[in-house]
């Protein structure tokens, strides 16, 4: 089974966020960069269908040279092949448009591939909208959040997570899936994985390899503005009887809060 894994590089979840409110981007100097955390349970996924049914996993992924060491990581897991479409855009906003050239590289290899695996978003943007729209592009079965999945020939069947319920669905391969945690524990990086990883040679691809017009490259969506969440301000502790706490607490939550 061919399996084709779309990553992101993005900032640790741990590091210090600091806004460059001039380029309306996040300063990256200094940053630990790593892939997003719901990828890696994509890419883990695709590794134990491969261990278990043959084939290769290719990961992918667009953005900025940088990202070559992102793609290195996933190759140290246990990847067989890495790619990277370059993107001179540090940050993106605009889902279509990355969906748009996902599914244009997904394209070019949709005979190879028997399964599009995504995390279920990109921590930073939380959008996660590229999955759905890669799978309409292409005009592939999806699903989505997906917490268990199992495939035998070319059907699959996966469990998703839906509003206070599983969901149990199946559908036709080769389709696109997008990766929840609790789906599986995600393995670390071997020395020998990071060894080897080392040596392999990432191809990388421009929008013109994939054939994608020039205007592909300008994204639709413009950042107005970026800003640090406002700083949380301290609780209150109400005293006196149970009944003025009470009453303040309902004031409280009228005037203050705004939610009465």
């Amino acid at each position: 089974m061919n399996v084709l894994v779309f990553v992101k590089r993005v900032p640790d979840t741990e590091s210090r966020i600091r806004i460059d409110r001039e380029a309306k981007s996040v300063v990256e100097e200094g940053l630990n960069f790593i892939i997003s955390p719901y990828d890696e349970y994509a890419i883990e996924e695709a590794l134990r269908l491969r261990e278990a049914k043959g084939g290769k996993v290719v990961v992918a992924s667009l953005g900025p040279v940088e990202t070559l060491a992102t793609l290195r990581k996933a190759l140290a897991m246990g990847a067989d092949e890495a790619v990277l479409i370059k993107d001179d855009r540090k940050e993106t906003y605009d889902p279509l448009r990355v969906a748009r050239v996902l599914a244009a590289f997904a394209r070019n290899r949709q005979a190879d591939a028997d399964l599009l695996l995504f995390g279920r978003m990109s921590v930073g943007s939380d959008n996660a909208a590229v999955p759905s729209m890669v799978a309409e592009i292409l005009g592939l079965p999806q699903a989505n959040v997906v917490t268990r999945l199992e495939i035998e020939g070319a059907t699959a069947t996966a469990q998703r997570e839906i509003e206070s319920a599983l969901e149990k669905i199946s559908f036709s391969l080769p389709a696109v899936v997008s990766a929840q945690k609790g789906l599986n524990e995600p393995r670390y990086e071997t020395l020998k994985g990071i060894m080897a990883a080392k040596k392999k040679t990432i191809p990388v691809l421009t929008l013109s390899d994939l054939g994608l017009p020039e205007e592909a490259s300008v994204p639709q969506v413009e950042v107005m503005n970026i800003e640090l969440p406002a700083a949380k301000q301290a609780g209150k502790i109400l005293a006196g009887t149970p009944e003025e706490a009470a009453r303040e607490l309902v004031r409280l939550l009228r005037t203050e809060a705004k939610a009465l």
